[in-house]
Order: C-alpha cells, then structure tokens, then sequence
C-alpha cells in the first residue's frame, strides 16, 4: 500500500535545537504492528508538547511524529480482534512517544493498544476527552472508591483550567461534588465557574511556603495535575482520612513534604498512570465517560484545529496558555 498522508514531523537540527513541520509521509514510513489506523481525530496534551520540544524525557529518538491520542477507523488488520471500519480509539502507551503518533493522518500500532470507540462517542467527541478525560476520569474514580463522598466537604481541583484540570472540575460537578478550581488564570473564573467550580483559588493562595507541617484541614479531596509545592500545600491542608490523586508534573516532579499528613491525619495520596493502564482498567472508565461521565457542556471545552494551527498551540500549552481542550481535525 503505498498511500501518502501529512503528518508532523519534528527534527533536530543542532545540539538542544528541534524543528516542527507538516511534511508528506508514506505508510511505508510506519512502524510495525497489527492494525493500521487512519485518524480522523487527535488533541493536544502538555506530554505532546514536551515531545513536540525535543524532551528526551518524552521521546528519545528523532525525527520523530508526537500525539499520544488517535481516534479514527480501522483500515488494515491482522489481528483477530479489529476489522477494517472499525471505530476505535488508541489513547497512550508508546503512542506519540516513541512510536509515531496521531498527529498524522495515518497510525500503525500493535492491537493491544486498541479500543473499540465507546458506544454513545463518536469519533471527534472521543479526542475531546482524550488522554486528559481519561486521567481526570481515572482521578474522579480513585476518590470515589476511597471513598470521597459529596457530603464530606470540598474537592480541590489545581491546574484547573488545563486539560485535566477543566475535566475534572466538570466531572466532579457532574458527580454531585463542591469543587475549588485552582488556577493562575483568574480571567478565566467564569470558565470554570460554567463547568462548575463553586470556588475560585487564586494560585497565590494555593501554595505556603511558611514551613508548617500541617496546615488548616480544608479539602476532603484532591484532583492535582500540578505536583511541586502546590501538590504538597495541598497535602497539608486535606482532612483526616481524605485522599489526594496525583498525575501530572506541569510546575515540578518534586515534592516538597514531611510524612505527618500520613501518619497524622491518615491522608492518602494515589498516583494515576494513563500511560501503561490495564485495558480491563480502561475500558470501563471509558464506559463511564460515555455514559455516567459523560458531560452536557462537552463542547464548551474544545477547541478545533488544523495541523497547519497546530504548532502555534504547542507554544501556547507550553507558556501555560492553554484553556480547556485542543482537538486536532486530521480532515481540516
């Protein structure tokens, strides 16, 4: 087969200096695997971005097609378990990390990074969640399960007008939770007050650096996708036997902290791969965001773009100007 597609590519051009640009690929340019993909839809992720920026943290080898999302139809299989026209979704593993990505408009993958599209979702509404739906999905679950219930007091969302962040703010929302959005952008309360955010907390307000070990119980949960001090203020103002997700790094990957919000106030904090989650983990969450989770002002969050836009909105995620959810159209 030897279709052309468009797909971005980035390059190193010198030590530290990597180049993005839309070029024409071959599907003979792919990797190995079972399933061939034609994407209809990705989104945009802060990991994409650092992929997108040469992160060898991210993505060791160069050039190389970043977007850990991919919704779209099955063209080609050799696997027993998809069919050419089959809808479906590949959301993490090595996708757009080292493996080629969805930010093209043609993926190879192995079948056990596969899923069947959730019935309720089509193919553009699935990329709105995406990776950050997902995550903020697995968040809401984790302190449910705990369990964090309503009736309990507050649930800190920080970095809430992310991607994450904004997910989550909504999905507690919807799940009959009192939310305090954190954030930076405070021109955008009225954003997150729409998904909604009961309270607004000035960044500022969301991290002390006075020493304590333990501040005012305030949250009976937390949904953090910022780590960093913020991470660990929140630690320290959570009520006994309330729990704290974690999954994300945007501010620091350290943490600042002391065990007596542990051994104190029996705090748990409970970390959320997306990356390597089980699909008997994922397909049920998926059912939930189709389903239960499935959110009335979905398109308030996304925002559409064509690859040619896409390079401008990797910068923006990168300064942290990004609101909401970037969707990539691959048809566009």
């Amino acid at each position: 087969m030897s279709t052309t597609f468009q797909a971005m590519i980035v390059t190193q051009t010198a030590p530290g200096q990597f180049q993005r640009a839309i070029v024409t690929r071959n599907l003979n340019d792919l990797p190995d695997g079972e399933v061939l993909i034609r994407v209809r839809y990705s989104s945009l992720n802060y990991k994409d971005a650092l992929s997108a920026s040469g992160n060898r943290g991210v993505t060791r080898r160069y050039p190389h097609t970043p977007g850990i999302d991919a919704a779209g139809e099955v063209q080609e299989s050799s696997s027993p378990d998809f069919s050419p026209g089959d809808a479906v979704i590949v959301s993490c593993y090595d996708l757009g990390m080292n493996t080629s990505g969805g930010f093209a408009q043609y993926i190879r993958v192995p079948a056990r990074w596969v899923m069947p599209l959730p019935a309720g979702l089509s193919l553009r509404e699935s990329m709105i969640y995406g990776t950050a739906g997902f995550t903020a999905a697995q968040s809401v679950a984790r302190l449910q399960r705990h369990p964090v219930l309503p009736e309990q007091g507050k649930i800190l969302v920080t970095g809430a007008t992310g991607g994450v962040g904004s997910m989550a703010v909504a999905m507690l929302a919807l799940s009959g939770f009192s939310v305090a959005a954190a954030t930076g952008k405070l021109e955008q309360a009225q954003f997150l007050r729409d998904l909604g955010a009961q309270e607004i907390v000035p960044r500022e307000n969301s991290i002390d650096r006075s020493g304590r070990m333990l501040l005012k119980e305030k949250w009976a949960g937390v949904i953090d996708t910022v780590g960093g001090e913020m991470l660990a203020t929140a630690i320290k103002s959570t009520r006994y036997g309330g729990a704290v997700t974690c999954c994300g790094n945007t501010a620091s990957p350290d943490l600042p902290l002391n065990v007596y919000p542990f051994i104190l106030r029996g705090v748990s904090l409970l970390g959320i791969d997306s990356a390597e989650c089980p699909m008997a983990v994922r397909i049920p969450i998926w059912q939930k965001i189709a389903t239960t989770w499935r959110l009335p002002n979905l398109e308030y969050l996304a925002m559409e773009i064509s690859v040619k836009e896409l390079d401008q909105h990797i910068e923006r995620i990168l300064q942290g100007k990004q609101k909401g959810r970037v969707i990539l159209n691959l048809d566009a």
